[in-house]
């Protein structure tokens, strides 16, 4: 966890029923409020689009507050990982078995090869890989903590759509199927990092597979984010 975590504490001091202000997301003069009870505390979609390719053991990663990993937990073995204490605890209190404070961008560090037998990331947290090279180099340790015939499901904003071009903070890039989202937290005095979300089409995060075992196997369109599943191949 950074020294300053105004994310973290706001969803923290929500569940414990002491949050008195809200948590803002701030893009210079642009600012909004952040869902906390609608994007974190929710139910799990029941049947959703992506359940069918997860088994397990499952790397849950970017785990929020547990949401998902509470109704995973009760299907097969779920680890749950998050940056931040905060939330780590949070989910912990909440009831998630297995919770642990470990960044995604890291998981050889974290985890012995073959750990797992899927994986997700749901949230766009794959943008915080900051380039498409840090996304391919995460596709690589994701190999490595994961089984050979692995299935992973991420998702990220979609810059081939007409309407993504108003999601907050978001930034044009040049390049064809390449966009950026720019902004930081601020929660009572606290002003987090700033956070630069690098956003792909679904064509790049192909190109990103490439030199990796994996391979885009099924996606699945909102109205401005994609879902994609990878299947490991030739490994």
């Amino acid at each position: 966890m950074t020294d300053t975590d105004p994310f973290g504490r706001a969803i923290r001091d929500h569940f414990l029923g002491e949050r008195s202000e809200p948590l803002i997301d701030r893009d210079g003069d642009d600012t909004r409020e952040h869902g906390i009870e609608e994007w974190y505390f929710g139910d799990h979609e029941e049947g959703a689009w992506r359940d069918e390719w997860l088994n397990g053991p499952l790397l849950d990663m970017g785990a929020g507050a547990g949401r998902d990993a509470l109704y995973y937990q009760k299907r097969f073995e779920t680890v749950a990982i998050e940056v931040s204490e905060h939330l780590v605890e949070t989910m912990r209190d909440r009831g998630v078995e297995d919770a642990r404070c470990a960044d995604m961008f890291a998981l050889p560090e974290h985890f012995p090869r073959d750990r797992f037998r899927s994986a997700h990331a749901i949230g766009t947290q794959i943008g915080l890989a900051g380039s498409m090279a840090g996304v391919r180099e995460f596709l690589a340790d994701l190999a490595y903590v994961t089984t050979p015939e692995a299935t992973a499901v991420l998702d990220n904003y979609a810059p081939e759509l007409e309407a993504t071009s108003d999601v907050f903070a978001y930034r044009e890039d040049p390049a064809p199927g390449l966009a950026y989202r720019v902004y930081h937290e601020e929660y009572e005095e606290e002003v987090g990092s700033t956070l630069v979300f690098r956003v792909f089409s679904v064509d790049r995060l192909r190109e990103a597979t490439v030199g990796t075992p994996w391979e885009v196997a099924a996606t699945d369109y909102g109205d401005v984010q994609w879902r994609a599943v990878l299947e490991k191949h030739g490994e």
